[in-house]
């Protein structure tokens, strides 16, 4: 944990939308991953809504088009373009990078997958950490030179609670001797996409990009479509809360000027989070997201596995 603790005057009932009130990102560019529903959707409006201009990465080209002509039509903001993008297909997201052309200033690193059966990519990477972590990885790192050019850029880690009592096993990342548990597969991608915020931070703070991790918090979306009635009743008893609530903390770490330079952390409720304590079974980040030297070890072992797959 960092030594001195942010908080903000935002809380767990702050919406995206009173996160960005008085906020103008007017000529600046952001980039929302798996923004065609759900809390990417929220956080692109709120961006929006504030004068940023917008891309949707998406799969479904379609369904992204139905959600830029809803944002452009309730906010009058922005521009919102729309992209396809899937992040378990590095060709895709190599096709992304090169068609970008332009300083990006905000990064949402939002698409995810949870609770799938056991999948692989071509390249025999584990599903979730293959879309969750490593796909957003090649995706943010690709366009390091964008964010750097925009002098002040932002990034946003999206993690979850899940990572609580899911530590990184390096000896085994892909589930190649392990029982494929999927469950413990998404909440170590999200373990992944914690310490990415931290080594990110590290290694970029000196080109002006600041890189947190946002727990949104337990929303009811499509990303639960996998979880059956068994997996839910094993779950803690969460608090749930709507996709406008769960977007605040992203776009928070994505706006709130007092954040500059301050990064390497793991937000949630839109505020730093406290470590982790039994007593609060859904609430806090876990020692092992914050670790350097895990975060700097997931990093090269992300290079390797991205090189290997490039020969």
């Amino acid at each position: 944990m960092n030594a001195s603790r942010i908080t903000t005057p935002f809380t767990a009932d702050s919406t995206a939308a009173e996160i960005t009130a008085g906020v103008r990102l007017t000529g600046r560019h952001a980039v929302v991953t798996g923004a065609s529903s759900g809390i990417g959707v929220e956080t692109a409006r709120a961006l929006a809504s504030a004068g940023a201009e917008v891309t949707l990465t998406v799969r479904d080209i379609e369904a992204g088009e139905k959600t830029a002509e809803d944002i452009r039509s309730a906010t009058g903001g922005g521009p919102v373009h729309v992209a396809r993008l899937d992040l378990s297909d590095q060709g895709s997201i190599a096709a992304f990078v090169t068609a970008w052309n332009t300083p990006l200033d905000i990064l949402i690193n939002n698409a995810g997958v949870a609770a799938v059966p056991e999948s692989r990519t071509p390249e025999g990477w584990e599903l979730h950490f293959a879309t969750n972590h490593l796909g957003h990885f090649a995706l943010a790192t690709g366009l390091h030179r964008a964010l750097a050019a925009a002098g002040r850029a932002r990034v946003v880690s999206l993690s979850s609670n899940a990572h609580l009592h899911a530590p990184m096993v390096f000896d085994d990342i892909g589930f190649q001797r392990r029982p494929y548990d999927r469950m413990l597969a998404y909440g170590e991608s999200k373990t992944a996409t914690a310490l990415f915020a931290v080594e990110a931070h590290r290694r970029w703070s000196g080109d002006g990009i600041t890189v947190n991790a946002a727990n949104p918090g337990s929303v009811v979306t499509n990303l639960g479509r996998h979880l059956t009635a068994e997996d839910v009743a094993q779950l803690p008893a969460y608090n749930y809360t709507t996709a406008e609530h769960g977007a605040a903390t992203s776009v928070l770490l994505a706006t709130w000027p007092e954040l500059d330079g301050a990064g390497g952390r793991y937000f949630e409720y839109c505020n730093e989070a406290l470590p982790f304590t039994p007593d609060k079974p859904t609430q806090g980040v876990a020692a092992h997201a914050l670790d350097s030297e895990a975060a700097a070890r997931l990093w090269q072992v992300s290079l390797d596995m991205l090189a290997t797959a490039r020969r």
